[in-house]
């Protein structure tokens, strides 16, 4: 399956965290496009999401936000999402790409590479 246009990586990631509303989520998504750690931030609106807090069950309407960027820069991202995040005890997940299309994988390494 490897070839010129699909590759596997084990440097590549999708982190996922949500944002009370739109507004919030894109003023972190360009924060974290500024320094270059992360090579794009897709909001997806309409989230609902429900969990037990403080042991009340709740439902609150979010905004889904996905991360691309590299496993070198997951200590530096997290900290800095933390930083911007209004939550208390925000969702951050990282999940493993382990293909993807070679400009792709490519771009995001250009994309999160300070020169």
């Amino acid at each position: 399956m490897e070839n010129s246009t699909v590759r596997h990586t084990e440097e590549h990631v999708v982190m996922l965290t949500t944002f009370p509303d739109a507004a919030t989520a894109t003023s972190a998504a360009e924060a974290l496009l500024r320094d270059a750690l992360i090579a794009c931030a897709t909001l997806l609106p309409g989230a609902t999401s429900l969990y037990v807090w403080n042991d009340e069950l709740m439902q609150s309407s979010e905004v889904q936000l996905l991360l691309k960027t590299r496993v070198p820069l997951l200590a530096e991202l997290t900290e800095r999402l933390l930083a911007l995040h209004p939550y208390e005890a925000p969702e951050v997940l990282t999940l493993p790409v382990t293909w993807g299309t070679t400009s792709y994988l490519d771009w995001v390494t250009r994309s999160t590479t300070v020169s």
